[in-house]
């Protein structure tokens, strides 16, 4: 697929729907190359281990500001990655299987126990004053 069309099919896609910034379907594409990258063999993949990607990515890439950057981008559960994807889809810009629903992405896991727990120390949440 071209940038061009790639680029234009995001931006109808956030027009019809501006739930979420344009960032946020770029990084799904990053992290579906994440995903893939880490198979022995590239093949579709489902949500769930789409979703694995995309939080282990996210780590990679934001570290302890993972949901911070989603919140940002609107994105504040496993539910809105599904919404993101299934926007792809849509638009012709993903391809999925039968086998492929909504309910792949459905409470999959808690950001902030995913995003938030490898970066506290001693059990003890981190918090920052920035006053």
């Amino acid at each position: 697929m071209s940038d061009m069309k790639l680029e234009e099919g995001i931006r109808d896609i956030v027009a019809k729907d501006p739930r979420f910034g344009p960032q946020a379907y770029y990084f799904i594409f990053e992290a579906l190359e994440f995903t893939l990258s880490n198979l022995r063999t590239r093949r579709h993949v489902s949500g769930r281990e789409l979703l694995d990607g995309t939080k282990k990515y996210a780590l990679e890439v934001f570290g302890f500001l993972a949901r911070t950057v989603f919140y940002e981008w609107g994105i504040t559960s496993t539910e809105d990655i599904g919404e993101l994807v299934f926007n792809l889809v849509s638009a012709d810009l993903l391809m999925k299987n039968d086998a492929d629903s909504m309910a792949d992405f459905r409470d999959a896991f808690d950001f902030e126990e995913a995003f938030d727990e490898a970066f506290r120390r001693d059990g003890l949440p981190i918090y920052f004053d920035l006053d």
